[in-house]
């Protein structure tokens, strides 16, 4: 099974996550499902039937975390390097729309295209990381784009 790829932050995030699921959101959960057992008929029971998938949600989250929690590989931030890489941030320039946006190339996991933070699977990312400031790379797209690396920086 491939490792997943995960920076620090990210295995931070997962971490207080799974805490906050099983410390607050599970006892949270059990409270409701006796609240509603105590409501009486189950099979009619509105209350219990939402508490109950609100369980299995919580309980389906907690494994994933589990899961990812076991089988990571840390990135390092890669503020150093010359080129492009998973952790790194990357200013890019879209020559077609010329637009320029900032970057950081994170696993599957970690990608938020809202905050800017594009999986290294997504087609940006495979065109640029291994490329180095001023390079232009063809990212391929259903209509395929040229971007420019503007720059590699850190947070």
């Amino acid at each position: 099974m491939e490792k997943i790829k995960l920076t620090a932050e990210g295995v931070e995030k997962l971490q207080a996550e799974y805490r906050y699921l099983l410390d607050v959101v599970r006892p949270e959960v059990t409270r409701e499902l006796v609240e509603a057992r105590s409501l009486g008929d189950l099979s009619e029971n509105a209350e219990y039937d939402a508490a109950r998938e609100r369980q299995g949600k919580v309980e389906s989250r907690v494994l994933e975390i589990e899961a990812i929690l076991s089988n990571y590989e840390l990135i390092k931030a890669n503020g150093t390097s010359k080129k492009v890489g998973i952790g790194s941030f990357v200013t890019i320039k879209d020559l077609t729309l010329d637009l320029t946006e900032e970057y950081e190339i994170v696993g599957n996991v970690e990608a938020d295209p809202l905050a800017h933070r594009i999986s290294s699977e997504s087609p940006l990312a495979k065109a640029v990381i291994g490329a180095k400031a001023g390079d232009i790379v063809e990212v391929e797209a259903p209509v395929p784009y040229k971007v420019e690396i503007i720059k590699l920086g850190k947070k």
